[in-house]
């Protein structure tokens, strides 16, 4: 017996940030879907749909390196809202004609997980001439995706790169024309500029401009900095210790994603690096990353969260170790995989403060003037009209953002 959950999911903020949301609207659903979007049940909650579209040609290795290592975190500050927010991301990565690919997707899902292993096989090729299809990606991000159609819905894309559109081509569709749809559907588009040319400038702000969205620019590389904390190895370990209390049942097709979900998980802690494990470690057990820890659907979880009743379920659809056990031992095993999760999640918070008291510590100012800074000091301003409001003093004031560019 397949049991159907439902919800959505979406973006970003600084490591050891402090920042905390207070959301206030709901739901949503998706057109271009991942296989795992059937989300849990959540009422008056925020929704916010991100899509990054990132130019990965030769030049931007330091940035997408930097975005890597900066997802997490990004989902972190906006996991610690009072209301949790719906998280949803997405990936646009393009080059030009000529290339390997023009333009690469990852629909919106709430599996953060699914987002970062398309993101760690990104890499920074191809280009040549300078400009690049900045027009298609755009076009593919506005029209390509199935944004929310909830009301008050904050949806974000930030085009990210160094290099000003390609011009000539005549069946693109031109930015203008995108910027103009995406108004229509009340989607922002952000601008982040990687270097200093004057080119590139022009077409940022006129985009940003255009589509009600901020402009910034960060050094070549990102701007991105770094820190491993002595707590990261010991969150990342509790994080694969939770993985272990994971029941997953249900029909063939349901079991067997949620397999492929267990191993592309463990996929990802032994290749993320030791901060980005650590920040995948807080996200998981916050309530927006409920969804990526659990996949589909989890016994544990839907037993103590879902009303779910053992008594209703077929032994086929447990795990083959459990098909032998009676009820009452299977309620037992579940209600122990309970406790551990509960004792485990309870040490990741506790580590987890420390930890963000440490990167507060020990963040350089010039930390805060990169690539996932920029993402943050957006989604702050822009939230705010849409209802979405960072908690006040939640961050010394010397750490408060900077005000957006509009030109």
């Amino acid at each position: 017996m397949k049991r159907s959950l439902s919800t959505t999911f979406v973006i970003f903020a600084l490591s050891g940030s402090a920042y905390a949301i207070s959301a206030i609207h709901a739901g949503s659903k998706c057109r271009l879907v991942d296989p795992s979007a059937q989300p849990l049940q959540v009422q008056q909650q925020a929704s916010i749909d991100v899509v990054f579209v990132l130019d990965t040609t030769g030049s931007m290795g330091g940035l997408i390196e930097g975005a890597k290592q900066k997802i997490w975190s990004i989902a972190n500050a906006i996991s610690q809202a009072q209301q949790t927010p719906v998280i949803r991301f997405g990936l646009v990565g393009y080059r030009d004609r000529g290339d390997d690919y023009v333009t690469t997707i990852t629909p919106l899902t709430e599996d953060l997980d699914t987002v970062y292993v398309d993101l760690m096989n990104y890499k920074a090729q191809g280009g040549g001439d300078t400009p690049e299809s900045v027009n298609e990606a755009l076009f593919t991000a506005v029209e390509r995706f199935e944004w929310t159609k909830q009301e008050d819905a904050l949806k974000l894309i930030y085009l990210v790169g160094d290099a000003p559109p390609k011009m000539e081509y005549q069946d693109d569709v031109k930015y203008q024309a995108s910027c103009k749809l995406a108004k229509e559907q009340g989607i922002i588009i952000n601008t982040i500029q990687c270097g200093n040319l004057a080119d590139t400038q022009w077409f940022w702000q006129e985009i940003s401009q255009l589509a009600n969205g901020a402009y910034a620019r960060i050094e070549q590389s990102g701007g991105v900095v770094a820190i491993t904390t002595p707590y990261d190895e010991q969150l990342a370990r509790l994080d694969m210790e939770i993985q272990r209390t994971m029941i997953d049942y249900g029909d063939a097709d349901t079991y067997a994603y949620q397999i492929a979900k267990r191993a592309r998980s463990s996929g990802i802690e032994s290749k993320a690096s030791p901060e980005a494990a650590a920040d995948r470690a807080v996200y998981n057990i916050s309530g927006s990353g409920r969804r990526n820890m659990l996949g589909r659907q989890e016994l544990v979880d839907d037993v103590f969260n879902n009303d779910f009743d053992l008594d209703e379920i077929e032994k086929s659809e447990l795990p083959e170790e459990l098909q032998s056990l009676t009820i009452e031992e299977l309620k037992a095993e579940v209600a122990q995989q309970k406790d551990k999760r509960d004792e485990l999640s309870k040490s990741i918070k506790d580590l987890a403060a420390k930890r963000a008291a440490y990167l507060r510590e020990h963040l350089p100012k010039a930390g805060r003037d990169g690539f996932s800074q920029k993402v943050l000091e957006a989604l702050i301003e822009q939230g705010a009209r849409v209802g979405i409001k960072f908690k006040a003093g939640s961050k010394p004031e010397a750490d408060k953002p900077k005000e957006l560019s509009k030109n």
